[in-house]
């Protein structure tokens, strides 16, 4: 018996774990530069470097493409609904279910990210249905695999993701968290 995918709603907000993760808003792109225009984004995640206005703009029509072909839903990280502070992923693909996340720079630290992988994490169980959710992580970025590790996720033993982003290679290990 096959399930259906259930499609993303037109707005997501949700609450929980200190922050607000909501829909990116044309308001919010002004301060997208200061958020994703940063070194350690441009080395750890395929978002587009340098990062500036017109980057911010093509990102919201990504996010907002996306999620009308049900392929994945980019939110703002907040911690009340206001400014964004970063932004968390869940994307649909053959491997998973697979959750992503930056964080700006100024907002590190504070638990933001690990909230809002729980919250994600929590949205995809009780939502979508899904029975796993994954994290690809390079071994190297320790803020990331602390994240993994904090938010109760597993390395998988399955084969490493192996390409080049951005014209440096990277190797990519699976982290899993299954339905409570």
């Amino acid at each position: 018996m096959s399930s259906a995918v259930l499609p993303f709603p037109d707005r997501i907000e949700l609450t929980g774990e200190g922050v607000v993760l909501r829909d990116w808003t044309e308001s919010d792109v002004a301060a997208m530069p200061e958020l994703f225009d940063h070194p350690d984004i441009a080395y750890w995640t395929p978002i587009v470097s340098p990062f500036d206005a017109e980057a911010a703009h093509t990102r919201l029509d990504r996010a907002r493409r996306l999620r009308a072909e049900g392929s994945a839903i980019l939110l703002a990280i907040t911690v009340d609904g206001g400014a964004p502070l970063g932004e968390m992923m869940l994307k649909r693909a053959p491997e998973g279910t697979e959750l992503g996340y930056a964080l700006g720079p100024a907002h590190r630290g504070k638990g933001l990210a690990a909230g809002a992988v729980r919250l994600m994490a929590a949205y995809a169980f009780e939502r979508l249905g899904v029975d796993r959710v994954i994290l690809e992580l390079e071994a190297e970025n320790a803020a990331s695999v602390s994240v993994a590790t904090r938010t109760g996720f597993r390395l998988l033993d399955v084969p490493l993701i192996e390409g080049e982003e951005k014209g440096r290679p990277y190797s990519l290990q699976t982290w899993g968290l299954d339905r409570p």
